[in-house]
Order: C-alpha cells, then structure tokens, then sequence
C-alpha cells in the first residue's frame, strides 16, 4: 500500500524530505537535557524571536519568560523539571517552528489535565489549520472536530468518514 498526504505519495519523497513535513507530538514528549533553546530548536536554525514567537503561539511566554535564564534555561533529562502538559507544549512550540506540512499527534493529551487538553486541542485547531494533522487517539473528544476519521481494527482500515457519518452509521464499530 501507499500513504498519500495532500495528494503526494510519501514513498515517491526522499527521507530527508519527508522527515521535514513532518512533526510528531507523542504521548511521551521528548525532551532531553540541555537549555530549553535548543529542546526547541536542536539544529539551531532559528532566531530568538522566532523561538519567542512560537512560544507565545504555544501559550507558554508568561511560563518562560518567568524562568531563570529564560531560552537558556536547564532542562533535565527527559524534562522532568516541567509538568506533564507543559513538556507537551514545549513539543508543540518546536512543531510550529518547523512549520511541517504534517503532524501527527500520537495521543497527545493523553497524560494532561482536562484543561491542558484543552488548550493542547484548541491550539492544534487554530494553528495547524492549514496543515494534515494526523491525530492517533482513543478518547473520542480528541478527534470529534475533525473532518475525516479512519478507523482502524486489528491494523486494518474498517471505516472511514466525517465523525458524524461515523456515529450514525448502524452497526459501525466507531
């Protein structure tokens, strides 16, 4: 079989290319040690006001700008030293610096706090709107505002459709 996003067959792209349309914001958000600066942007190619800009798209300037070192600030192995949701938005800042065409969130907001959920969602809404987001869930409110679903069923494709064909369709397993 093929995956094909925005009408391009990913197998037809270099990885290079590929791996470059696409950000991933996991369950488990990945963050290592080293300064927040480069958590964000680890290939330093951006400025500190493109960093800043994201980190307010990301709603967390009020959190940065209030720690010591700020963009330099020490981040612990596996960023321990910030809350679950808060490593969360940390990924989503780095993914919209990268400006990926594609992302795919692997139960994103599955360790947060409703409210944090919330906002994860809301902001994947106003800022990715333009973009393929691929969202891997289990709870339905995560996937409900979405304009197509594919449900899967022992890794094969059994449904396909809006979230509201999905739920009236009779004897569906959505």
């Amino acid at each position: 079989g093929a995956i094909v996003v925005d009408d391009v067959d990913l197998g037809s792209i270099n990885v290079q290319r590929a791996r470059s349309a696409i950000s991933v914001i996991s369950q488990d958000p990945v963050l290592f040690s080293g300064t927040l600066r480069i958590n964000l942007d680890p290939f330093e190619k951006f400025t500190d006001d493109e960093l800043w800009e994201a980190i307010e798209h990301a709603s967390l300037k009020a959190l940065v700008a209030g720690l010591p070192g700020k963009l330099y600030y020490e981040v612990v192995e596996s960023g321990c030293n910030f809350s679950a949701g808060e490593r969360q938005l940390i990924c989503l800042a780095r993914a919209l610096l990268q400006k990926s065409s594609i992302i795919i969130m692997d139960e994103a907001t599955a360790n947060v706090d409703y409210q944090t959920d919330r906002l994860i969602q809301a902001k994947v809404r106003e800022e990715f709107r333009n973009c393929t987001v691929i969202t891997i869930a289990h709870r339905l409110s995560t996937i409900m505002d979405s304009d197509q679903l594919v449900v899967l069923d022992r890794g094969e494709v059994v449904e396909t459709g809006s979230p509201t064909e999905l739920l009236e369709r009779r004897g569906g397993l959505f």
